[in-house]
């Protein structure tokens, strides 16, 4: 059973910094897109940040500078590294994983989501 298990949101100040962890089962490579979503309430979940087996990484144009995604094959996670946070960055924060199926259907995988509160 695939499992994305999300860590590290919490409440930090404007301007500061956060690492969010996703935890993959299986192997990573198993993914044709790894990302992390936002979601408000209200809100539809937004895309973030998206990086994919091949190819090149993809940011929301309200993070891009500020955000890092990367893949950490030694332990098996897909790290979102935020800095500079604003108050508008708060949500909870999903982490996704795609697969391609042989029949070209695919199959979205996501985690349970974590907190981030970006506030003075």
């Amino acid at each position: 059973q695939v499992q994305l298990v999300e860590s590290g949101g919490g409440l930090v100040q404007p301007g500061g910094s956060l690492r969010l962890s996703c935890a993959v089962s299986g192997s990573i490579f198993s993914f044709s897109v790894l990302g992390w979503y936002r979601q408000v309430p209200g809100n539809q979940r937004e895309l973030v940040a998206s990086t994919p087996r091949f190819g090149s990484t993809r940011y929301s144009d309200s993070v891009q500078g500020r955000f890092t995604i990367s893949r950490d094959i030694a332990k098996n996670t897909v790290d979102l590294q935020m800095n500079s946070l604003k108050p508008e960055d708060t949500g909870v924060y999903y982490c996704n994983g795609e697969r391609m199926m042989p029949t070209g259907s695919k199959l979205n995988y996501w985690g349970q989501g974590t907190q981030v509160t970006v506030s003075s």
